[in-house]
């Protein structure tokens, strides 16, 4: 998503928690291609405070926002009420909050929301109830501002299915996933990649969700 939407123009902002060496290595590979167009923002999404705290780091650095990206998540089975709210924090209320702190700068530039979201949001899956319900959220989520904040924010989502494997599905998960898809195969991270980038510039469209 971040070299899609580079290469379409936009300055990226690189968020990360802990994984500071890939972070680096990417605004590295961007400012490469542009200079001074990309850099990284460390921020842990669990806090409370974490979407007005990112966001201060990003304003801190560029005047202007066109686009927020809300792809973080945790993807774990269910296993009690610390995981659960884990998820909730992470992949929900901060995305809610950073939405809401990030509208005023949105609104400036007519900008764009773009949530990833997951099918499971929609389609349950046994043993995911933590996680299948905090992407349920984030889909009501997208729905529910896109409502808001129109006419000058557009709010979308895409809905990945069958992208990268979670390192616990087994080769007998994997094979009937695929078995379920109509086009036989696993998909790439360039087709969510793709879609962000439509959703981010396409002018008319708001409160839609993209499966892909």
């Amino acid at each position: 998503m971040a070299r899609t939407l580079h290469a379409a123009g936009f300055d990226i902002v690189v968020h990360y928690h802990q994984s500071s060496s890939d972070a680096r290595a990417l605004a590295a590979e961007l400012n490469t291609e542009r200079q001074h167009s990309a850099f990284i923002a460390r921020q842990d999404l669990s806090r409370r405070d974490a979407g007005d705290r990112l966001l201060n780091k990003v304003l801190d650095k560029r005047a202007r926002l066109d686009l927020l990206v809300n792809n973080a998540s945790i993807f774990e089975r269910d296993d009690g009420l610390e995981r659960w709210e884990r998820m909730q924090a992470v992949n929900a209320r901060t995305p809610y909050v950073l939405s809401r702190a990030a509208t005023p700068a949105l609104r400036a530039t007519r900008g764009a929301i773009v949530n990833i979201t997951d099918i499971h949001g929609e389609r349950p899956r046994r043993n995911y109830t933590a996680y299948c319900a905090s992407k349920a959220a984030l889909l009501a989520l997208t729905r529910s501002l896109a409502l808001e904040l129109a006419p000058e924010v557009r709010v979308n989502a895409v809905s990945p299915g069958a992208i990268l494997w979670a390192d616990s599905e087994s080769p007998a998960v994997q094979a009937d996933t695929l078995r379920a898809v109509p086009m036989g195969r696993r998909g790439d991270p360039l087709d969510i990649a793709e879609a962000v980038r439509y959703l981010a510039t396409a002018r008319y469209v708001t409160g839609q969700v993209v499966n892909v």
